[in-house]
């Protein structure tokens, strides 16, 4: 399966960079997490709740953030599984300035496999409830990103 979008912050790309590498804003934003803990450089260990159609699975795993190119982008790598399933997976965030730098562009390109009870129930759902994560957490970020320029 493979996700892509772009979001626009009004906000300038290294305050969108810090959001977008700040585990602490990243585990508030990202639906169903209810944990986000430090194992290494980069790396954290996750655990999430996620529910698609009628089967709701809580996954652990790993997040790892590599190619960190500070503040044009980074891939986002994620390895994760629950009695439902598993899921694996990998996106790339990519920065860029808009307006003058007033605003950024944010273009991320995504592949995921998930396999088990999920996949095989879910299957026509999975792109759709990928997508309605993703536009969630960018529309928190967004927010964030909103408050950090307000001072707050």
């Amino acid at each position: 399966m493979e996700v892509s979008a772009t979001y626009t912050f009004d906000a300038p790309r290294q305050r969108v960079w810090d959001l977008l590498v700040d585990p602490e804003v990243i585990a508030g934003c990202l639906p169903g997490c209810e944990a986000m803990e430090p194992t290494g450089d980069d790396t954290w260990r996750a655990t999430l709740t996620i529910g698609i159609a009628a089967i709701t699975g809580r996954y652990e795993g790993t997040v790892r953030m590599a190619d960190k190119d500070e503040p044009a982008g980074y891939t986002l790598v994620v390895e994760g599984k629950g009695k439902p399933g598993f899921v694996n997976g990998s996106a790339h965030v990519a920065l860029a300035e808009a307006d003058g730098g007033a605003r950024t562009s944010v273009a991320v390109t995504g592949k995921a496999q998930v396999g088990g009870t999920i996949a095989r129930v879910g299957q026509r759902l999975l792109g759709g409830v990928s997508k309605m994560m993703m536009d969630r957490f960018f529309a928190c970020l967004q927010e964030r990103a909103k408050a950090a320029g307000a001072g707050l």
